[in-house]
């Protein structure tokens, strides 16, 4: 008899799961499966705050699970290193490989020699600082500062706040004043843009202070074009007319603060005429937006990532989430500011990590990759594993962290999903699965969300998730025991605290706490040891090259007088899904200087300093501010002519507060390449 037709529907099935990458929104999502494969992704409801659509940059995820360059089982190098040359291997025979190697590493140069790579390629609670941490605390290996973002933010707020949860996206539209500073979320959190939108019809006046006018800036009620680097004269100009002119709030800084007059006197040289000429502004529009920001109640700041890229970045994040303390912008739904709501649910990794305490070993900054690779010698890096990260893409000075990757003596391990231009160094590489193929636990830091990652299809090839790699890696060594994903998973959920693991269990998503939208100074308070904003953090001050809150001069030469900078791009997440970019990435330049240098739009330029040069098209935008050129960040090789990218111009100065990148401190000429 023949076969009847099986509906149109046959094998297909929806999945509700959710991101974990590094974005601030952590959408939930519904997978589409249809035999066994994905066939959409796309928004769910489960996240009130991401309101049911995604970025186009997931929605493109799974050319990333099935394309070309996809990782699917374990291979070794053959061949000179750079030439991606492998010979496929056995899980067994990789990990046994490994394992090998890192006990000769530690008989001749100590575990130290040893060093682990990650950072944020999954924001995930399982796939990061579980067994793999574990792992390498046990064995001894050196320790990683994963300071390439969010570190002076991150330590301003911790000193300032004890990172106190801030004003989530459903309270904006109870502000009357948005400033959105060093932070594009058109490009990186789309999902606070309606938000926005209806705060605006609701009557709020929004600032952006950008030296781009982005889609939101141009909309803004005041646009700041401040020179790159410059966030923190600003910053403290309206410090200075609170002060001053008897804006400051004496009963809430009597009450709540410390440290207040430090900063009175660090700001009292920074007239809004001094300040101006800094930043490159008119005086009378610095004016206008200390009025702006004195007269609005609920006044609320969005303080971004993007002031903190720059050797300033600690004390300008400080000197803004201070402007509400000190103008007694608290207490109010809508009013205060916004920064990361990591802390809101009181998780930390400590809890599941008791069991293999943090050993005191050498502890290396990431931005400083190159120079450990090429100069450590107390004992040399002898062995380098890479997970969760792509440093060839993603790390400063990126022509001294290839002369790095490209010693033969290096062994470099990297675990990654798809063949990035950090694989093409490794002498092993492991197949990882993505966020589509293995459970995790996202947590929001906008939003306060907390959600589970379900695993949506099987694992593509022969990828494995890093709970279970990592702990039979550890078995091997005997630093630990083997693990299933799953149980790694109900191990983690059990250190939740009380009743969080339970919601998950049961419905995938976990109640926020304050209903997800606390009020500061209401509902939440410092996390400081006296619940006090302490505005003059004293440690902070004795870590600064220039003290708290002193700024720093731009480092612009005549030789190099433009400022580099690498913003957030709408096609990726940091350097995830930049194997999908198709054409090479364009260098944003005012048209006053493309004109300066006789240039026109798509003519093939050289972007240079003494680091070394990129080559790739000049596009004219008179959205970028004269003497400021933009290259997106997280670029790979392959989109610039030459293969070098934005890092190839970043030094790896740190700022000022928490051993961050300088990414924005690239200073660089700009000349005709000619025909390309």
């Amino acid at each position: 008899m023949p076969r009847t037709k099986e509906p149109e529907t046959w094998g297909r099935s929806t999945v509700r799961t959710a991101c974990p990458l590094d974005c601030p929104d952590s959408c939930t999502l519904e997978v589409t499966v249809e035999k066994a494969r994905i066939v959409k992704m796309d928004g769910g409801d489960a996240n009130p705050a991401t309101r049911n659509y995604i970025c186009a940059k997931v929605r493109r995820f799974p050319e990333r699970v099935y394309g070309e360059d996809r990782l699917l089982y374990p291979a070794i190098r053959k061949g000179a290193k750079g030439q991606g040359t492998y010979t496929r291997v056995s899980w067994g025979e990789a990990l046994d490989h490994i394992a090998a190697r890192m006990r000769e590493i530690r008989e001749q140069h100590t575990a130290e020699a040893i060093l682990p790579f990650c950072y944020g390629g999954s924001n995930g609670l399982l796939t990061q600082d579980t067994n793999d941490a574990a792992l390498f605390r046990a064995f001894g290996a050196s320790r990683l500062a994963r300071t390439v973002c969010a570190a002076p933010t991150g330590a301003a707020n911790q000193a300032l706040y004890g990172k106190m949860p801030g004003v989530t996206y459903q309270d904006y539209v109870h502000a009357r004043l948005i400033v959105l500073w060093g932070v594009n979320p058109s490009a990186s959190g789309i999902h606070l843009v309606p938000f926005l939108k209806e705060a605006r019809e609701a009557g709020a006046k929004l600032v952006v202070i950008d030296p781009r006018a982005t889609s939101l800036a141009r909309q803004a009620d005041l646009h700041i074009t401040t020179r790159p680097g410059t966030d923190l004269p600003l910053a403290l100009a309206i410090h200075r007319h609170l002060f001053e002119n008897g804006h400051a709030d004496q009963a809430f800084i009597e009450a709540h603060t410390t440290g207040a007059e430090q900063l009175r006197s660090r700001a009292a040289e920074w007239t809004f005429e001094r300040a101006a000429d800094i930043c490159g502004v008119d005086a009378a529009t610095v004016r206008q937006l200390a009025d702006m920001y004195v007269a609005a109640r609920p006044a609320l700041i969005r303080c971004g990532w993007g002031l903190e890229r720059n050797r300033n970045g600690g004390s300008a994040a400080a000197a803004v989430m201070a402007l509400p303390a000190v103008a007694g912008k608290f207490g109010i739904r809508g009013g205060g500011f916004s920064m990361s709501n990591s802390s809101a649910w009181g998780i930390k990794a400590a809890a599941w990590m008791d069991e293999t305490p943090e050993p005191q070993t050498r502890l290396v900054n990431m931005n400083h990759l190159g120079r450990a690779l090429t100069e450590y010698d107390s004992p040399p890096v002898k062995m380098l594993f890479v997970y969760n990260c792509n440093p060839v893409a993603t790390m400063p000075d990126q022509h001294r962290v290839l002369e790095g990757l490209k010693r033969e003596d290096l062994f470099t391990v990297v675990y990654e999903q798809v063949f990035t231009d950090t694989c093409r160094y490794a002498d092993v590489v492991l197949p990882a699965t993505t966020f589509v193929e293995n459970y995790d636990i996202a947590k929001g830091y906008g939003p306060i969300s907390l959600q589970l990652v379900q695993r949506v299809i099987e694992p593509v090839g022969e990828a494995r998730p890093n709970a279970e790699v990592f702990s039979e890696l550890a078995e091997r060594l005997g630093v630990g025991a083997a693990e299933e994903e799953t149980d790694t998973l109900l191990r983690i959920i059990s250190k939740l605290p009380p009743g969080i693991g339970a919601e998950l269990s049961a419905s995938g998503i976990a109640a926020p706490p304050f209903e997800g939208a606390p009020v500061q100074f209401v509902d939440v308070f410092p996390l400081t040891p006296d619940r006090k904003v302490n505005l003059f953090p004293e440690t902070l001050d004795h870590g600064a090259p220039a003290g708290m809150y002193g700024y720093r001069a731009d480092p612009a030469t005549d030789e190099y007088p433009l400022a580099l900078i690498s913003p957030a791009s709408e096609k990726t997440v940091s350097s995830t899904l930049g194997e999908l970019r198709e054409r090479a990435a364009v260098l944003q330049m005012n048209p006053t200087d493309a004109a300066a240098r006789g240039l026109s739009t798509d003519d093939p330029v050289r972007v240079f300093n003494a680091l070394g040069e990129v080559h790739c098209p000049v596009g004219l935008n008179k959205d970028i501010r004269p003497g400021t050129v933009a290259l997106s960040k997280g670029l790979w090789r392959k989109s610039t002519y030459n293969g070098f990218t934005s890092n190839a111009l970043v030094p790896d100065t740190l700022t000022d507060l928490g051993g961050g990148a300088c990414f924005n401190d690239a200073r660089v000429q700009v000349a005709s390449l000619g025909r390309h």
